[in-house]
């Protein structure tokens, strides 16, 4: 099974390369407890997808501390890559968004994989379930049935500023029917709210299924998948420089054109993450609090 990393994202909220910066006295970063906890639960190969330009901090950092424990892979999303040029507009710089990331990494992507963002600390319980799902399906042929985990809402908030999160909706045997993206989600003292398309408060309850963009594939994705890609490529965008093709978009098209299902695991785990730089503090606090708990080795690759 393989761990899909969404690293080329430089975190401007965040204010630098965030992925790489250090959480623990050891140096680790928040993708180094990510990937402990999936060769753990039976991984063994991960792929970075990240900007050219960042290999050599890649390499030399995560990289190196993981490379004689794990098969890696680099691969790189570039704003031209499996792009016509006629398609790209004067003026753009930035790729095209986190499905444009896998169709650029598909020649890594020959086993069940899972698709994680580097920068969220996802618990390991989450591993364990997406794991679990890929070997049920592993030997299915033509298989086309996916997964996504499923976190609380109250779990994955935080006190310095807005969230974005995909907000669920199931049927009764956790099969995804839509994710609605919320761009703004705010924390309240009982739960959270957004603004919604007329300007109304939506209240949130902290039970409410969010995604955090972590999902279970086979390589049977990729079978027609591109098409969405071209689709978004020649739609008519409000902002052509900017707008991206995003991943949850993509399966939730899939979705309703009844070419997949997909499976919600739920879990309880407690997501953390450094939207922002205030972030970061709590995050540290948290490992802190798992490692002197037993949860994780003080020193992941001792």
């Amino acid at each position: 099974m393989t761990l899909f990393v969404l690293a080329a994202g430089l975190g401007s909220r965040y204010g630098g390369l965030k992925q790489l910066d250090p959480m623990t006295p050891h140096g680790e970063f928040i993708i180094d407890f990510s990937i402990f906890d999936a060769l753990r639960a039976g991984f063994d190969h991960v792929v970075f997808i990240i900007k050219e330009e960042n290999y050599d901090i890649f390499r030399e950092t995560i990289g190196a501390r993981i490379e004689s424990k794990v098969k890696v892979d680099y691969a790189f999303q570039a704003i031209d890559k499996l792009v016509p040029a006629d398609c790209i507009p004067e003026g753009r710089t930035k790729p095209w968004g986190t499905f444009h990331a896998l169709l650029c990494a598909k020649e890594y992507l020959t086993d069940p994989f899972a698709v994680i963002n580097a920068d969220d600390f996802y618990g390991a319980d989450a591993y364990r379930k997406v794991a679990d799902f890929l070997r049920s399906v592993a030997d299915k042929k033509d298989n086309r049935s996916f997964a996504m985990v499923g976190y609380r809402l109250g779990n994955t908030l935080t006190d310095a500023g807005s969230v974005a999160r995909g907000v669920c909706e199931t049927d009764e045997n956790s099969i995804l029917k839509v994710i609605n993206e919320r761009t703004k989600i705010f924390k309240d003292p009982d739960g959270a709210h957004f603004e919604d398309e007329n300007g109304a408060t939506v209240h949130l309850d902290n039970n409410t299924l969010v995604s955090m963009n972590f999902w279970g594939f086979t390589p049977e994705f990729f079978n027609g998948s591109e098409k969405y890609f071209d689709a978004f490529l020649h739609a008519d965008h409000k902002d052509p420089l900017k707008a991206e093709c995003y991943l949850p978009g993509v399966v939730g098209e899939m979705i309703n054109d009844g070419v997949c299902d997909v499976t919600v695991l739920e879990t309880t785990a407690k997501w953390h993450g450094v939207t922002y730089s205030e972030d970061k503090p709590g995050v540290v606090a948290k490992i802190k609090e798992l490692v002197e708990s037993g949860e994780y080795p003080d020193g992941l690759w001792k």
